[in-house]
């Protein structure tokens, strides 16, 4: 049974990362959603088969289950919630402002690529506007 939770725990977080790669907002709040159920389905998984309750003096040690992996889950679960409602929030502001969910290029991180392309050359004139003609509009 724990290799086919081994492999739902893969599965999630390959699926998640790969929505995560993707350019619109919505399949990126749901590949973080996807990263968060694998992190809480290993954290479970890593804790081992269950056990009695883990008061001290009722049972034997070797009987009782680990409350780690129980208290981690239960922050991951917070944690993933919190994300998950601010990236809403996120894609729900950029709805409103261009009714388009698609994650745009940054201006700065292009003309950063461009700088690393052209290499010890120089620029090479490809028709797009420099820094200084983009701080000029």
């Amino acid at each position: 049974m724990s290799i086919v939770l081994a492999l739902v725990t893969a599965l999630l977080f390959a699926c998640g990362s790969w929505l995560l790669m993707q350019r619109r907002l919505t399949r990126i709040i749901i590949g973080i959603g996807l990263l968060g159920h694998g992190a809480n389905l290993l954290l479970i998984t890593s804790g081992g088969p269950g056990g009695r309750p883990p008061l001290i003096g009722s049972d034997p040690v070797d009987t009782m289950s680990d409350p780690l992996p129980q208290a981690l889950a239960l922050t991951a679960i917070v944690i993933t919630f919190g994300v998950t409602a601010f990236l809403l929030a996120l894609g729900y502001r950029s709805w409103e402002i261009t009714r388009d969910d698609a994650v745009e290029n940054d201006i700065e991180d292009t003309m950063v690529a461009r700088r690393e392309a052209d290499g010890p050359e120089g620029p090479v004139d490809d028709g797009e506007p420099t820094t200084s003609e983009i701080g000029e509009m």
